[in-house]
């Protein structure tokens, strides 16, 4: 019988449970035991949460402290050596992430096309592999205990060794795989003597370009690990198999998951290549947007595959992990009516999956309130007069010059002749620490016990503070702060039409940082100025530069549950104009430096190298569109971080920033390769200072970095700043820390 199964479930909890539990231990204000009942009450209130929604598969080992790739290099002991003294579990796994005093946090990046970030694993030659199975094990045992037969889930080796960080040259991961293949092995058998009959392993890999060498290794891999014990549900996601669908549909194992939403066309060749004997998930619930299916038409595609594959053979699933996705829709009390119709977060998602798996079990009158539920939505949605806005889509249909007035050599002698900057200029990303302080005043704000005033007159004095403390320490171009804003995104969504916002629906980013995506559901513009207020006040406060500080439009549409009955490069050309009018109001109330920041960009990269050149067409064009409207003394800056650029350099130079600031310091500047081999033309910021670690860089350790950054750049290029901006940081840190940096910019000009 076809059955109801879920991929993974959101970890931080509906009130961000998770993330207040880490935080209080990671400041020394709760024990590990404290934090590990937050988890264990978590994970039960989530599979209960799960099996009451009708879910007959439910996952266990989805949730992670961290990060579910960090996990797996704990479980497999893949134990970077400058932490192979820490003696403690806890202190262990969160030192890998974050960082000691004396050992660097491993390397972070964004995980496939998503904002969730990972811990990138290191390997090297000679790799040895041990298992630690205590983890999938426990979670195992515990849903047991709640009367749950759990799929346990797996990252897939193969996954797991494309996405790692070779430390030796010439060492290809993947030559790893017959060293790594025993300790997944083990764990299978282990699991399978625990009571688990199916095994969920992800290889979200095969919907990406495969060498020849990972197609050889998913061959390996699965010849190996079709033996170990469970049954192993392959499990792919993010896109389509295309010209990996005959490798994965006949790999020997018992059956594959498919993302139908993201790639709704790879249907009929995996149901061609698929051998008689195999399970085939469908995904045809959104795991990454809050938009409510529409039912009907999912219905209608799994009923197809009914007929052709037979009920025995079928699951019915969310796209992906619902790991991207908010708790419960139910908690969003203040949500209009008509807009919360629209919706679902994973609770809702879950009854989604029940609805289709009992509408193919019973037939479609057995969930008739939810299908007609979804069919009214569906209609409402697409007849509201909300949405759609005549004169926006007519601004966005104009077409506007997206060249600066001259040349970036032209703009930078003018820009030198007004800043009178010294070499090796200095300033910081943008946002400073948002204090306790920071946060009481803006809660009391919006729930009416501080009014306007006091809450301007209170900002105005944070703002007053971080300009004395730049003013202090030395730093060359100073920023106002950014205390007024609670989300580099949600903030400029607020004040722009056509976006919405939800009280609790918080998406893990990384660790313990959340953010609220907004919601993307009509036509966007701007109706007034939004920074403007503060910028020009933070600048009238001081004789050095200020900058401005904006979000660019691919950011904020990337970062934002966006809307999905028009293509995003049109929703991302409004956001872009609504910026533009931004950039030219500061320009106007005379901020000469301005950031657009776009760490996002290579983030909404397709997965597919054949689908690149169409999506860096629009963004970089929506980017310009947001920027080029400026006079050439005006400096633009922009951002970027956690990504690898070498592949889409080109691109990153066609967006013609006077000024790029990117994360360079966990990687120790490898990132900054692609810029020297590149011979990027205007000027760089490579970050000197990781501020996702509490860990404080010393001057010497930030000379070095840009004394190798400038093995390859020019230092009449160079900035020196921070990887990103401060806001999680505290006010000690921060300061002793850009004291540093800026010793370290005096020490690089005295050479």
């Amino acid at each position: 019988m076809t059955r109801s199964s879920n991929l993974g479930f959101p970890r931080v909890g509906l009130h961000r449970e998770l993330k207040k539990a880490l935080e209080a231990y990671w400041k020394g204000t709760a024990d590990a035991p404290a934090l590990h009942q937050v988890a264990r009450d978590l994970r039960a209130r989530h599979w209960l949460l799960q099996r009451d929604a009708g879910i007959e598969v439910i996952p266990s080992n989805d949730f992670s402290l961290y990060d579910h790739i960090l996990d797996t290099s704990v479980l497999v002991g893949a134990i970077p050596p400058r932490f192979a003294d820490i003696a403690n579990a806890d202190q262990l796994y969160f030192a890998m992430a974050r960082g000691t005093d004396t050992a660097p946090a491993m390397e972070m990046t964004k995980w496939f096309d998503t904002n969730y970030h990972f811990i990138v694993p290191e390997l090297h030659s000679g790799q040895t592999f041990t298992l630690n199975a205590d983890k999938p094990l426990a979670h195992y045992r515990e849903a047991k205990a709640l009367g749950i037969a759990s799929r346990p889930v797996l990252v897939g080796p193969v996954t797991y060794l494309s996405l790692a960080k070779a430390k030796d040259e010439g060492l290809n991961t993947l030559d790893l795989l017959d060293a790594l293949l025993p300790v997944y092995a083990d764990l299978l058998a282990q699991l399978a003597a625990e009571g688990a009959d199916w095994v969920q392993i992800d290889e979200p890999v095969l919907v990406l370009d495969l060498t020849d060498k990972q197609k050889a290794a998913f061959a390996r891999a699965y010849d190996v690990l079709g033996k170990a014990g469970p049954k192993l549900l392959l499990t792919t996601y993010f896109g389509a198999l295309r010209d990996n669908t005959e490798l994965a549909a006949t790999l020997p194992v018992a059956g594959l998951h498919i993302d139908l939403v993201r790639a709704p066309e790879q249907l009929d060749a995996v149901l061609a290549a698929l051998p008689a004997d195999k399970t085939l998930s469908l995904g045809v619930v959104d795991g990454r947007n809050i938009w409510r299916s529409d039912l009907d038409k999912a219905f209608g595609t799994i009923s197809r595959v009914w007929d052709k594959v037979g009920p025995d053979r079928l699951e019915i699933a969310p796209s992906c992990s619902l790991l991207h996705t908010p708790v419960d829709l139910d908690a969003e009390t203040t949500l209009d009516g008509e807009l919360k119709s629209w919706l679902a977060f994973g609770k809702q998602k879950l009854a989604e999956v029940n609805a289709l798996t009992i509408a193919l079990q019973v037939g479609k009158t057995a969930a008739k309130a939810a299908f007609d539920a979804s069919a009214a939505a569906v209609a409402a949605h697409k007849a509201s007069p909300r949405i759609h806005k005549p004169g926006v889509k007519a601004r966005a249909g104009e077409t506007i010059a997206l060249d600066r007035v001259s040349p970036f050599p032209a703009r930078r002698d003018q820009q030198r002749a007004r800043f009178n900057l010294p070499a090796y200029p200095t300033t910081t990303i943008g946002s400073f620490p948002q204090t306790q302080e920071v946060r009481e005043a803006r809660a009391a704000f919006k729930k009416g016990a501080l009014d306007q005033a006091g809450y301007d007159a209170f900002l105005e004095a944070e703002t007053q503070k971080a300009v004395r403390i730049q003013e202090e320490i030395g730093i060359d171009v100073l920023v106002h702060g950014e205390f007024e804003r609670n989300d580099m995104v949600e903030y400029f969504g607020e004040q722009l039409d056509g976006f919405a916002f939800t009280k609790n629906g918080w998406v893990q980013s990384y660790g313990s940082r959340c953010v609220k995506p907004p919601v993307i559901y009509g036509d966007v513009s701007r109706p007034t100025a939004m920074t403007v207020r503060w910028s020009a006040y933070a600048a009238s406060l001081t004789d050095r530069p200020m900058k401005g500080m904006l979000t660019g439009p691919v950011t904020i549409l990337q970062w934002s549950f966006v809307r999905v009955d028009q293509p995003r490069s049109q929703t991302c050309r409004q956001i872009g104009l609504a910026i533009r009018d931004e950039v030219l109001d500061l320009e106007a109330a005379g901020i000469g430096i301005i950031q657009i920041d776009e760490p996002a960009l290579r983030e909404g990269l397709p997965l597919r190298k054949s689908d690149w050149d169409a999506y860096l067409r629009w963004a970089v064009d929506c980017f310009r569109l947001s920027a080029s409207g400026v006079a050439d003394d005006t400096q633009i800056h922009t951002h970027m971080c956690y990504a690898e650029f070498n592949d889409i350099m080109p691109a990153i130079a066609e967006m013609d920033a006077d000024v790029i600031s990117i994360e360079t310091s966990r990687s120790d500047m490898e990132l900054l390769e692609a810029f020297r081999d590149f011979k990027y033309p205007n000027e760089i910021g490579p970050g000197v200072w990781d501020i996702h670690s509490p860990r404080v860089p010393s001057q010497s350790d930030m000379v070095a970095l840009v004394h190798k950054a400038a093995e390859g750049i020019a230092a009449d290029q160079l900035w020196v700043n921070p990887d990103c901006g401060l806001k999680t940081r505290g006010w000690p840190e921060v300061q002793a820390s850009l004291t540093n940096l800026v010793h370290a910019a005096h020490t690089l000009r005295g050479q």
